[in-house]
Parts: C-alpha cells; structure tokens; sequence
C-alpha cells in the first residue's frame, strides 16, 4: 500500500487495530477448530462402555483392511496383515490359558510385530506390560517384578539382557524369543504359525469395559525405581482418538516415527493419529540424526512425532539437501525448547508444529492448536469450565502447594509460576488412573484444593500462564531431571553410584549445559582410596540405562550437609562443571574415551557447544 510519491502509507491506529483483531481472531478460530476436532473424537469414550481400545483398532482395521499400515526396514504391511498377526497373538494368549487381566511383558526394541503383540493380547483381555528396552539389571527386574508377569516377549537384542537380569527375579518367567531359541526359551516364532489369523471370539473380554487395564508403561516418576502407570482401555482410547483428532491426519497421511513405542507419545499418540484414519506409519528402530531426512523424503512422510531432545538433535546436525526436500505439514508432540521452535519451522519449513502437554499416570492434557511458540498448550478464560486445569501457588523451598488462611490452595494469576493440577472427576478426560501402586498413586493427589472434599492430580511440574490462557513449562518439581527425553530420578542413580567400589557417599543432580533440553546429570561423590574413575565408568554403563548416566563427576573431600542432616545440593548446581569455581577432581563422560578430567579448554569447547553432549 502506497501514498502518492510511491512512499508506503502509514498505518492508522485504526487499521493495526484491525489486523491485531484479525490476528487474534485468526488464532481463536485455529484453536477452537482443533479442539473441537479432539473432543469430537474423544466425546463418545466412557469407562462403564463396552467398546475397548481394540475394538477401535478393529473397526480401523476392518475398514482400510487394503491400505498400507505399516512400514519398517523395507517391510510394509497392510492393515489386513497387521490385524492378522494381532490375532495369532490373541490365539497364542488364549492356548497358554491367560485369562482377562493377567499380564504378559513386552520387552523390544522398535520392530513391525510390537503394536502387534499388544493390539492382540488386548483382543484376548490380556494386559501387557511394555518394558523400557533400554533398562537393565536391578531396574529391570523391578519392572518386571511389579507387572505381575510370567511371561515375556524377548528378541535377539533383549534376550541377553533379560537373561542377565533373571537372578533378581522374585518368579519364574517363561521367556519367547523372536528368533532362536535356547535352553528353557522357547520359540515364539513356531509357536505363532499354529496360531490362527481369525480375530478370537469376542466372549474372551465380553464382561469387559474400558475401565480394565489395557497396558501398563512404566515412569520414573518422581522418586526411586521406575513406577508401572496403568493405562486402561479407556486411556488407551484417549491417547490414540485424541491424537487421530488433535492431527488432523487423514488415510492420505505418512507418519514418521522413531520414538519408543514403550512410551505413550511414539507408541499410543502417533500410531492412534495414523492407523484411527487409515494412514500409514514408517517406523524406525531407533532415532538417528544422519537418516531423518533421507527417509522422511524417501519414504513420502507428512507428518513427524517428536520430543524436545529429538529436535534438538535435527537442529545441531550439520546441514542435510534432504531437509527441505520433504511433503511434511505437520511436527507433533512434547519439550520443544522456545528457542529450537523458530528454527524446526524456518530452517526445515515445516508449516506446523502441534505442540502438547501430559503425563502418562495423569489426567492432565493440553494442546497448543494455533501454534504460539514455547507455548505447551492453552485454557482460555472463556472455556474454563470445559477444563479441569488449574496452576496453584507453589513454596519451591518447602515442596509443597501454599494454601491461605481459610486451608484451601491459592489460585495463580497471569504470569505466576505454580504447580499445574488436574480435578480429578468421573468423566473419561478427568479420570485418575494413577499407578499399579496403590500409595504411589495416592501421593499424586491434593485434596481439599479449592474446596472440601475435591481432589486434584498434582503433576509435579511448575508451570506459568499468560493473560491469553497459554500454558508454558517452568520446571519439575523436586530433584527429578530430564535428559535425553527421559525422567531420571536422582536417588535412584546415586543407589547405584554408591555401589561401585571406593565410592563412601553419592549425591546427583542436574546442571544446565549450553543448547541442550533438560540438565545433564552430574553426580558429586566422596571416595575412598581404592576409587578408580576408569572402573566407576564400567559400573556406571554396566548399572545405568545411557540417559541416566551421570555425565559430570567431581570429588569431594567431603559432603555438606544441613542441620537434618539432607544434603545441601544448592551450591553443588551452582558450581555445575566450571573447573575454575570447582576445587578438586572434576570430569565429563566422553562417549569414546569415558570418563576424561575438565580442563580450562575442555570447559570452554563444552559451554561454547563445540563439544556435542
């Protein structure tokens, strides 16, 4: 627009206040559209109902029987041939004798058969416990003692591991391997081929309802040994039609994904967007920056599922002809970092990125539909009573909630930071499942919030919210850190610590460290004399899942403590890795070389990013 001389014509304050109208007006509507879109799907969904989480994949699967379902290391298969190898399951489940709610493990890496195994052990009322691939040792065979297990699905990668892990059981499980088998494992592989393709008779869960556990995944939680989170079909269904709603995906739709699917957002959230509307997943074994973007163009993807430390990745990788080669529309999931947002849309054009907020034991979901950067989702005021979030006032020092005179909590305003909780309520969204332990799960949960007799959720994580309804993430609460997508739990680590030779006295905890997600862990020990940092390294990657190893060491003549004798760990974050405010020896784990000592140059390649983490 221009004036007379060809110079451009100032803007009225009448007409930037029409586009600042038309701006938010734009932004209303893109968030209505996609919430109505989510809770359309998810409308229907009722614990006392009939219809379990298979029976929705039935339906999908009877409807696109022809269409490609699934594609992994060259293999695709049709949603006929997925639903078929569901079924042998299903029979497999049913000649062993497992009856409704008794419980087999799962524990694979990424491969075609995983949705498989616990798709048809759904549709014969079997619970299957999905078990962290990356676990080992005592953390292992926790999980698997607390499942309730006796079986267990293995493959040649895990069967070695959980082989390792069998004196820490407290029963005997049966172990089936895909592929061969040795000694007392048997053939999972023979023993399918006897199995029917036919879907089971539906009297094999026919007094079930979507209140009955479906899986169980496993979270660190907060405190101590992973807990197991019990997802009930109506969970299940939540996760997999909010997604299949949330993305907008249609049949015509390639998801692209390379997260776990032992965790809610690769395993339930992408595939429930992909197979609830005929489209297709391409999965990936395992995460690699060097591949994403060949394979994305490659394989024809339109959509990706992310956590935070993934993208990180993709942005720190050197640059890829690939990456703006692709038909991607659309980036979905959780941690997106504010700063690596701009950059995930400008450098690689993405159109949109979904951003969104939960917790696999909780009743706490959000979603950012229109896009407002290092937002993790929005409850505007105009539709609070169709949510049932809440942020209350929250002492850091003490860890607790603040309440007022009157004993109940305190509301936050407009950009104060407090903890984010959820009502916990009879209707599907605000159902609290919580965990396999009944104490655990009650520790979750405030009562008496905002009046007598209420109960509220309390997700551990500091959050605050703008005058618009946008939520964003502050902090986990307590000592609890995340790295590497995951939550490490810092007694958890320093037990393990504490058990390799010469170490007296353990303490973790997390540090920042320039352009990474979350705090690396940093663990600050007491030795004796016969420490020797070479042999901790073989303990730690012996005793500790990769993203739970401590990634800075430093030695302490000894440990400071308060007059309750709890270690004062305030000043030890503080200090994080800097040689030059740290006295004593100090070292960082170098993938190749282990553990290596922190040098002026060492420190200064590590804040500068020069050296990857």
């Amino acid at each position: 627009m221009t004036g007379r001389a060809g110079h451009p014509q100032a803007r009225t304050p009448k007409s930037e206040e029409w586009m600042r109208l038309k701006a938010r007006l734009s932004r209303e509507w893109r968030f209505l559209r996609g919430l109505t879109r989510t809770l359309n799907r998810v409308k229907s969904i009722s614990k006392e109902s009939r219809n379990l989480v298979c029976d929705d994949l039935q339906a999908a699967m009877d409807k696109w029987r022809d269409r490609p379902a699934m594609t992994f290391e060259g293999r695709t298969v049709t949603y006929g041939e997925l639903d078929a190898m569901a079924n042998r399951y299903a029979h497999w489940a049913k000649g062993l004798g497992l009856r409704r709610g008794q419980t087999v493990a799962l524990f694979m890496p990424n491969r075609i058969e995983y949705f498989a195994i616990w798709y048809g052990l759904t549709k014969a009322g079997v619970v299957t416990a999905l078990i962290n691939n990356q676990l080992a040792g005592p953390p292992l065979a926790h999980c698997l003692n607390i499942s309730g297990a006796t079986h267990i699905i293995v493959d040649a990668d895990t069967s070695p591991v959980f082989e390792q892990a069998k004196p820490l059981l407290e029963r005997t499980f049966q172990q089936w391997v895909l592929g061969r088998a040795i000694g007392d494992q048997r053939d999972l592989v023979q023993a399918l081929k006897s199995c029917s393709q036919l879907p089971p008779d539906r009297s094999l869960r026919e007094d079930m309802t979507a209140a009955d556990t479906a899986l169980l995944i496993f979270t660190s939680g907060t405190t101590g040994m992973p807990k197991a989170a019990r997802i009930t079909h109506m969970r299940a269904q939540l996760y997999m039609r909010g997604f299949a709603g949330s993305t907008g995906a249609k049949a015509s739709d390639r998801i692209y994904v390379t997260l776990p699917l032992y965790h809610a957002t690769g395993g339930l959230c992408a595939l429930g967007a992909a197979l609830l509307n005929g489209g297709s997943v391409v999965l990936r074994r395992r995460f690699s920056a060097s591949h994403f973007w060949s394979d994305v163009v490659q394989e024809g993807c339109t959509m990706f599922v992310y956590i935070g430390e993934l993208c990180r990745y993709l942005v720190n990788h050197e640059p890829d002809p690939d990456e703006t080669r692709h038909k991607l529309r659309l980036a979905f999931g959780n941690g997106l970092r504010p700063d690596i947002w701009p950059v995930m849309k400008e450098r690689f054009r993405i159109p949109d990125i979904l951003e969104f907020y939960g917790s696999t034991e909780g009743n706490v979901s959000l979603f950012n539909f229109d896009g407002r950067e290092g937002a993790v989702g929005r409850a505007p005021r105009w539709l609070r009573s169709r949510f049932n979030i809440r942020l209350v006032q929250f002492d850091v020092e003490k860890e607790e909630v603040i309440r007022g005179p009157n004993g109940f909590c305190i509301e936050c305003g407009p950009g104060q930071v407090g903890e984010c909780i959820g009502r916990i309520g009879g209707d599907a969204r605000a159902e609290y499942s919580g965990y396999l332990d009944k104490k655990a799960s009650e520790k979750k949960v405030l009562r008496d919030v905002f009046e007598r007799g209420d109960a509220w959720f309390a997700t551990g994580d500091l959050m605050r919210q703008d005058a618009d309804g946008y939520l964003y993430f502050v902090d986990r609460i307590g000592d609890t850190f995340r790295w590497k997508g995951e939550n490490v739990s810092t007694n958890e680590v320093a037990e393990r610590l504490q058990a390799a030779s010469g170490v007296e006295q353990a303490t973790v905890y997390g540090v920042s460290v320039e352009g990474a997600d979350g705090r690396a862990g940093m663990a600050a020990l007491v030795v004796g004399p016969e420490f020797d940092i070479k042999a901790f390294g073989e303990h730690v990657a012996r005793e500790l899942p990769t993203y739970a190893q401590p990634v800075f060491v430093r030695l302490l003549p000894a440990m400071e403590t308060t007059g309750t004798f709890k270690i004062r760990k305030i000043d030890l974050v503080a200090d994080g890795y800097d040689p030059g405010r740290i006295k004593g020896p100090l070292f960082f784990h170098d993938p190749k070389k282990g553990y290596v000592k922190i040098t002026k140059s060492v420190f200064e390649k590590l804040s500068s990013g020069a050296v990857k983490i």
